[in-house]
């Protein structure tokens, strides 16, 4: 971009208006917020001290940023409202170690299946500190809020300290105790600023502390500083040895996740490869040319879209951050307090603390909600475009199948070559002397080889369908091919159906409906012909037509789109599922544009048809009888201020072929779920409507929780599941398991064998050894996937009075993952798990409000 044109972009992205007067304080902002986006009542907050860009207190003029049995009475009068609840500490229910749960408390290990050899991705800690470490707090004043800056200036004092320490910027860990409890040291800036450091001795820790953990995680970060890794977020990447995708445009650094934690029997190191992919160009430099190829009237809306939700690089630090929102407002000279009281503004404050010199003064700034909520941090972090870099994948680059599949070949590592990345690491750990040193001077060594465990792989499934009960290839886990001349197990009628479509989408609805015809037949859906609607390519159009066509009759509603085009979808959508609630169907045209596909995806579609109006596909045994399966899962909807959506699922019948959805639209930011007292209520009242009897025993599968939510989550969730319970009525009391369901794990496990390592099997479980000795948890491996390694699936049980036996436990939970009706093969976590995910991620793009009850008893969310 010229220079003319880069400034001509300038004056755009800001619509200044100058005050005559001169000076920082005389130039202003035309005020404007992206639509759909509340504005901020509370002061932005700067970024932060530990490590975060920027400083503490809120921005100051001139440019000022704006701030079965009998059902009770009360069980059929519940509504949504009632979201009270009595709050209980952890221990009043027992539940917060394995060793409350009396039937698994000598052991949680299973016994069938065969048994089969496995390495994973952990190396043994062989040796240990066995004196006591020395904790410390330090302090420096004037406050220094760069961490680089905060270390640089303690390690002066290496006479004093000694060369064998460890300090994250405000924890020093020593090996010797120092003569005074109150230390003061001075230092000196390149600035030729004075710096006190006050180094106040604050715990003294024996080796068996469980602090000793978060000890050696910080010595293990310091040796990954050794070898070069630079730190973005929590992961080390290696700046030096980039991969280069110059295809696309794209940087890839690799690197490592790294922990340590006590396991069953030992203390454990994880390391697994991680990858991070870079974008050539800075926020700044993406909103110029965004300015040039769009009229400034709709600039600040589309560049709003485009970056709220994306992660940046702030590469002075190396730490991520997501966009929230942007203050089209505030730029580099706005001011803010600092936490000594002064004042600075943001170019003065960047200068001083990491030596960046910013150029444009008139850009915008970037608003990022801390993740973590501190005393420090009161409000949003403030951040500036120019020193932004993007991270990541567009939307449009993740549907470019060449740009996926090139990075593919860097990223996705089969089992032997991620092995052998890991090895190398390790490798680069026990050769180089001065990280050897290091270990030796703290007294810690780890075993270079992975460790090798036993698992256990279970026995395969046969899915019923119809009467027929039939195997499929376990090396795939799909059972695509075996039903599709099977009857399903119950097919819904397609008697009075529409078939929406724009003129130039004729022919593409023209295929779909010839190719149903073809396949409903074997499936035993009887298919009338579709009323078909041709409409103008408008979203408005199509709202026209569904307003004047469906009837009380309408079955279902069939809507072929040109594109991608998420307002035309959300519209339907809402529509459909708020408004006027029917089942719908929503296609792409190019979907269905190559003849080859066409009846495979036309089969999909009509798999997908039936589940929506209520019918369901195929089964697997389920030997618990009276038993309710619920699935919880959370999404935050980032158009309605990051408003949580909780997606609330639970099954309706024995064969767990129908289930019951439901979701709730929480607060800002909030993770926890508030509603689930009349989720639960509803769902046992619809389980009662169709069994004429309240199910013995619950099981919840609870997903996206984090290990340090796992208390709350005990003292949160489960007293609202036993109060619910209590309400419907005296002598009602079934028995209830709750199970945490994480993927997001860097676990993985490889089975040994003659050649190349190999990816476990669907249906291996894994019991011992890397798992917790104070949890309930296993893992289990229960898809396959054709390109890289594959990721197991953590379940750890919080609360169980169940009784259930390991083996059945862990058996049920395999077998749920054969129930995703989306997917003709296994998934990754339980069915109930996948609905309730597909449930909140509906609300939270498209709907935005909780979609009608009438709907609760289908999958229309598919």
């Amino acid at each position: 971009m010229s220079g003319r044109a880069r400034a001509r972009a300038r004056g755009r992205i800001l619509a200044q208006e100058t005050i005559p007067g001169g000076g920082a304080s005389s130039v202003r902002t035309l005020p404007s917020q992206p639509p759909g986006r509340q504005q901020l009542q509370q002061p932005f907050v700067p970024p932060s001290v530990s490590g975060q860009p920027g400083g503490h207190g809120r921005t100051r003029s001139p440019q000022s940023v704006p701030q079965g049995l009998e059902i009770s009475t009360g069980f059929q009068e519940l509504s949504l409202s009632d979201r009270s609840v009595r709050r209980r500490d952890v221990h009043d229910l027992g539940v917060n170690t394995r060793q409350a749960m009396e039937h698994v408390k000598d052991t949680k290990t299973g016994s069938s299946g065969s048994v089969v050899k496995l390495t994973a991705n952990y190396f043994r800690l062989t040796s240990r500190p066995q004196w006591v470490l020395y904790q410390y707090h330090v302090d420096y004043s004037p406050e220094m809020e760069a961490r680089r800056l905060r270390i640089a200036l303690l390690f002066h004092h290496e006479d004093l300290l000694g060369k064998i320490r460890a300090f994250d910027g405000s924890i020093l860990l020593l090996p010797k105790r120092l003569e005074n409890k109150v230390t003061e040291l001075f230092s000196r800036t390149r600035n030729g600023e004075d710096v006190k450091i006050t180094v106040t001795l604050t715990n003294e820790l024996p080796p068996y502390s469980p602090t000793c953990l978060q000890f050696y995680n910080i010595i293990f970060r310091r040796l990954l500083k050794m070898l070069n890794l630079e730190q973005i977020g929590r992961n080390y990447y290696s700046p030096t040895d980039p991969i280069i995708v110059p295809k696309h445009r794209l940087m890839i650094w690799p690197g490592f996740i790294t922990s340590i934690l006590q396991y069953e029997e030992s203390i454990l190191l994880c390391v697994d490869v991680s990858h991070k992919v870079l974008r050539s160009e800075t926020v700044l430099d993406f909103m110029y040319n965004l300015c040039e190829r769009l009229e400034e009237h709709r600039f600040r809306d589309v560049c709003a879209k485009e970056l709220i939700g994306l992660t940046v690089l702030t590469k002075y630090n190396n730490k991520t951050y997501r966009i929230d929102d942007i203050d089209w407002d505030g730029n580099p000279q706005c001011t803010f307090i600092r936490a000594d009281g002064s004042e600075i503004s943001f170019m003065d404050y960047y200068k001083m603390q990491y030596n960046e010199v910013i150029s444009d003064l008139n850009q915008p700034l970037l608003i990022s909600e801390p993740r973590r909520r501190r005393e420090k941090m009161p409000g949003p972090l403030l951040l500036i475009p120019e020193l932004c870099f993007l991270t990541g994948l567009t939307a449009k680059m993740r549907s470019d199948f060449n740009v996926m599949k090139d990075l593919a070949v860097h990223t996705r590592l089969p089992p032997d070559q991620r092995q052998q990345e890991i090895g190398r690491f390790m490798g680069y750990i026990q050769k180089d002397a001065n990280v050897q040193k290091e270990l030796q001077g703290w007294g810690l060594s780890f075993d270079p080889n992975l460790l090798s465990l036993k698992g256990r792989v279970v026995k395969a499934e046969k899915i019923l369908q119809s009467g027929n009960a039939f195997d499929y290839n376990p090396q795939f886990a799909d059972w695509s091919r075996e039903i599709r001349a099977v009857p399903l197990n119950c097919a819904k009628p397609l008697d009075n159906w529409l078939l929406l479509y724009s003129r130039r989408n004729y022919d593409s609805a023209n295929t779909l409906l010839q190719n149903l015809f073809r396949v409903t037949p074997p499936m035993g859906i009887r298919m009338n012909m579709a009323t078909m609607i041709e409409v103008e390519d408008r979203t408005e159009a199509y709202l026209r037509a569904l307003q004047q066509n469906i009837t009380p009759d309408t079955n279902i509603v069939v809507c072929v789109l040109s594109g991608i085009q998420k307002e035309k979808y959300d519209a339907i959508k809402k529509y459909l599922c708020v408004d006027c609630p029917i089942p719908s169907q929503c296609v792409l045209a190019r979907t269905l544009s190559k003849p080859q596909t066409a009846q495979a995806i036309a089969t999909k579609i009509a798999l997908q048809m039936n589940c929506k109006m209520g019918g369901d596909l195929w089964a697997v045994e389920i030997p618990l009888k009276q038993v309710m399966i619920v699935g919880i899962d959370c999404y935050h909807d980032t158009l309605s201020g990051r408003r949580s959506v909780a997606g609330f699922v639970a099954s309706l019948n024995q064969t767990m072929t129908r289930w019951f959805s439901r979701c709730v639209v929480q607060d800002r930011g909030q993770e926890l779920v508030d509603g689930l007292k009349a989720c639960l209520q509803t769902a046992l009242r619809d389980w009662f409507k169709w069994n004429k009897y309240l199910p013995s025993r619950i099981i919840v599968y609870r997903d996206g929780v984090g290990d340090g939510q796992l208390s709350t989550l005990v003292d949160y969730e489960v007293p609202q599941f036993l109060d619910s319970l209590r309400s419907i009525g005296k002598d009602y009391s079934p028995r209830l398991s709750v199970i945490v369901v994480k993927k997001r794990l860097n676990t993985r496990f490889f089975v040994q064998g003659g050649g190349p390592l190999k990816n476990p099997a669907p249906g291996t479980i894994v019991d011992m050894e890397v798992t917790r000795p104070e949890w309930y948890d296993f893992f289990i491996v229960s898809h396959a996937v054709r390109n890289g390694c594959i990721s197991p699936t953590h379940y750890n049980v919080i609360y169980d009075t169940s009784q259930l036996k390991p083996d059945h436990m862990q058996r049920l939970t395999y077998k749920l993952c054969h129930m995703y009706y989306n997917w003709s093969g296994i998934i990754r976590v339980p069915a109930p798990c996948q609905y309730a995910h597909k449930l909140a991620f509906l609300v939270g793009q498209s709907i935005h409000r909780e979609p009608s009850l009438v709907l609760s008893d289908r999958l229309y969310y598919l």
